[in-house]
């Protein structure tokens, strides 16, 4: 961020995350990635929808790096590419919820905290 608090912006005028971001920065990228790419006007059911699949891909890779047998043919990507798809997803769906991420992590452990764990 600049010091107005806005994102700083690349060459090709995609945001840039600056050093050690915080959630909100994170959230604020997503927003004005999904601008410039023009995906900002989707459905939220599109990418719930689309949270699932990335979800899939991810335990497609987790069976792949773990040695699990699976169809030969398939092609998952990479453990850190598919969990970066379903953050950005996660970020997507906070933002048209109007979701505070880190508020809604903070006091999700504060019930937490109140449970049992057995």
């Amino acid at each position: 961020m600049g010091s107005s608090g806005e994102l700083l912006w690349g060459k090709n005028l995609m945001p840039i995350l600056k050093p050690k971001p915080q959630l909100k920065d994170f959230q604020k990228y997503v927003a004005r990635m999904e601008r410039e790419r023009k995906f900002d006007k989707e459905p939220i059911l599109k990418k719930c929808l689309l949270l699932g699949e990335e979800v899939g891909e991810l335990f497609k890779s987790i069976r792949k790096s773990q040695g699990i047998r699976m169809d030969k043919t398939a092609k998952p990507t990479s453990v850190e590419d598919e969990l970066a798809d379903v953050f950005i997803y996660i970020c997507e769906i906070a933002n048209r919820t109007g979701t505070d991420l880190e508020k809604a992590f903070r006091n999700k452990e504060e019930k937490n905290k109140k449970r049992t764990w057995e």
